[in-house]
């Protein structure tokens, strides 16, 4: 992979730049927000959550984990997929460019604070994201994800991780790589695939991965959901075993032109505990969606897994509409907030300003203490 985004960036004028910060921001913060309206309901039948929160569903935040705008390790995993992707930009000025490799260590970072009570303040390379005490909580992880990163050995599409295995944990964490503007679309379906089967080694649960990530590099581009859906569907075909994948994404396009959205259509794109159903899910809400409270309350109202579905749609319209399309009310009380717009905002100077910031030569001190080299 040979693609700079830094030197493709390098040239965009300031609207530009402020408004892809604002997609980064709506892609992330949308994803915690939908993730959060799920979580409280995630293990819940669409009957019980009707007879506990009235016939709409839940029209709000409900209490997860011991208080209301929790997040899950959806989001969690997406946060250290972000910190892997700039982590991959600064080492490239070391000669070392391989961003699989990067990935793979963010989100061992991330399998350390479902082990460890909380930071070890003497691991300085572990960079800042690392250091967030917020994040040591478990929240209910995919068991995939657990096993496929318990050790240090990589999974690779030639030998993956969990090789039978399509849950939607690979899914889930791939939004951030379709924050890669500056990458051809093939770059970016290729790493989040490879990124994948790190830990979801079934061609399904991988190949969901990166039709997610490209649907949301079209966005991010400023392109249609729908263009976005069918260039996802071209570079599908080109891979085999994508048939999973390809039915999955067709059946919710299908599922736009059979009336007004209810819980019971969303219902038949299946429950999402597995890859393609949670991503055919979010794009259906995604795409009937009036507004992003709409989407994100269809997307996490069924008897399913909610907070993955209700992320994935997060994601989708926080790119498509910016952060500032997103419910004031659930913007502040989501938690981590402050976390998750440092990142975007890190990961948006980075992608549009990283020769700034550090180089061969020399480099801020202050962005190498963040995001360390090593």
């Amino acid at each position: 992979m040979n693609a700079s985004v830094g030197a493709a960036a390098a040239a965009w004028g300031r609207a530009e730049q402020q408004d892809f910060r604002s997609r980064v921001r709506g892609c992330l913060l949308g994803g915690a927000i939908g993730d959060a309206l799920g979580a409280g309901i995630e293990f819940d039948s669409l009957a019980e959550i009707r007879r506990r929160h009235g016939s709409p569903g839940v029209t709000d935040f409900v209490p997860a984990y011991g208080r209301r705008g929790t997040v899950t390790d959806d989001t969690q995993m997406s946060l250290f997929t972000v910190d892997g992707l700039i982590r991959a930009q600064v080492r490239r000025d070391t000669g070392a460019w391989h961003p699989p490799t990067d990935i793979h260590a963010a989100h061992r970072r991330w399998y350390a604070t479902q082990r460890d009570w909380g930071p070890d303040e003497r691991k300085d390379d572990d960079g800042w994201l690392a250091r967030e005490e917020w994040l040591y909580a478990q929240r209910a992880p995919g068991r995939a994800c657990l096993t496929g990163l318990a050790d240090e050995t990589m999974g690779t599409l030639e030998r993956p991780k969990n090789p039978d295995s399509k849950g939607c944990g690979a899914v889930m964490r791939s939004a951030p790589f379709g924050l890669l503007v500056g990458w051809e679309p093939q770059l970016v379906f290729q790493l989040a695939i490879e990124c994948a089967a790190q830990t979801h080694g079934h061609p399904t649960g991988y190949l969901s991965a990166g039709a997610f990530a490209l649907i949301v590099h079209g966005l991010a581009r400023g392109e249609t959901l729908d263009g976005s859906i069918q260039r996802a569907l071209v570079h599908l075909a080109t891979r085999p075993d994508h048939e999973e994948t390809t039915d999955a994404l067709k059946h919710a396009l299908g599922a736009v032109r059979q009336g007004l959205p209810t819980a019971e259509r969303v219902e038949s794109l299946g429950e999402g505990w597995v890859a393609e159903e949670a991503l055919a899910m979010g794009v259906y809400c995604a795409l009937v969606a009036e507004d992003v409270r709409h989407g994100l309350l269809l997307a996490v109202n069924h008897g399913g897994d909610s907070d993955s579905t209700g992320s994935i749609c997060g994601n989708l319209l926080g790119a498509l509409h910016g952060d500032t399309a997103l419910p004031p009310a659930w913007v502040a009380e989501v938690e981590g907030r402050a976390t998750v717009l440092q990142l975007a905002d890190d990961f948006a100077m980075e992608m549009t300003q990283g020769p700034s910031l550090h180089g061969p030569a020399s480099s801020a001190p202050a962005w190498l203490a963040r995001y360390p080299r090593a």
